[in-house]
């Protein structure tokens, strides 16, 4: 049995493990699972390994996609992009990539126009730095919001006015807020400045309409949920396990 699974924590409302099970199902791939590993901590990481020599491939999610690092052997990722969502395990040789970045980008510049020349990125996590490579690969500029300023933001929630939402028509949100169960969330942003002219981009992706894009629909932006990105870098993982 060739053995796949994410860990991270907690991971109660996981897409990871139903989308791989259907995907086995549908496809007919009878010798391939893929499991739910919950760790309180990523030091319990070796613990795991040993207890599943199996383990051919793990996504990483929230909060471990940068901790992850210190137990890789060797990386694939782009220099500068410091986190980690998928592992391939060849021998005991681990071995890290980053799949957001492929969804990211493949999901966000159908989307594009000629006037999203500069992005609010809300939220400073691990999925953030996935968000933040991509934008500078595509030569959007970009600003990091946070609740506090510290290393990589550069303005907090209570800063932004209608200069700066006005400024910048691209609008995306990497943090938590919003999703199931908490869906009466979202990030504190002056809404009411938004126009039809603004791209509002979600990572979450439950549930599918976030408080976040209702908003931002609400004023005629366009809006974009993190499902597509999902399912591309799930799709970029699977073909990295088997490569």
């Amino acid at each position: 049995m060739r053995r796949f699974g994410l860990i991270g924590y907690p991971l109660s409302h996981s897409f990871s493990k139903k989308y791989f099970t259907e995907k086995f199902e549908q496809e007919e791939i009878t010798e391939c699972q893929y499991d739910l590993f919950p760790l309180k901590t990523i030091d319990e990481l070796p613990f795991l390994l040993r207890e599943y020599p199996e383990l051919e491939g793990l996504n990483v999610t929230i909060p471990y996609k940068k901790q992850v690092f210190s137990f890789l052997d060797e990386t694939n990722i782009p220099r500068g992009l410091d986190a980690c969502n998928c592992i391939n395990i060849t021998n005991g040789k681990l071995v890290g990539y980053n799949t957001d970045i492929t969804g990211f980008e493949k999901s966000l510049r159908p989307l594009l126009r000629s006037y999203h020349k500069k992005a609010l990125v809300l939220g400073n996590g691990g999925a953030a730095a996935a968000v933040v490579f991509v934008l500078q690969r595509l030569g959007i500029d970009f600003t990091i919001v946070s609740r506090k300023i510290h290393e990589g933001a550069a303005i907090t929630y209570k800063e932004i006015n209608a200069e700066i939402i006005i400024d910048n028509t691209v609008i995306i949100n990497t943090t938590p807020l919003g999703m199931y169960p908490d869906t009466d969330t979202c990030p504190e942003i002056p809404y009411q400045f938004i126009s039809d002219r603004h791209l509002l981009y979600d990572l979450v992706y439950n549930p599918a309409m976030t408080l976040f894009l209702r908003k931002g629909e609400a004023r005629g932006a366009a809006v974009k949920t993190g499902e597509e990105m999902l399912l591309l870098q799930a799709e970029e993982s699977w073909r990295i396990w088997n490569s």
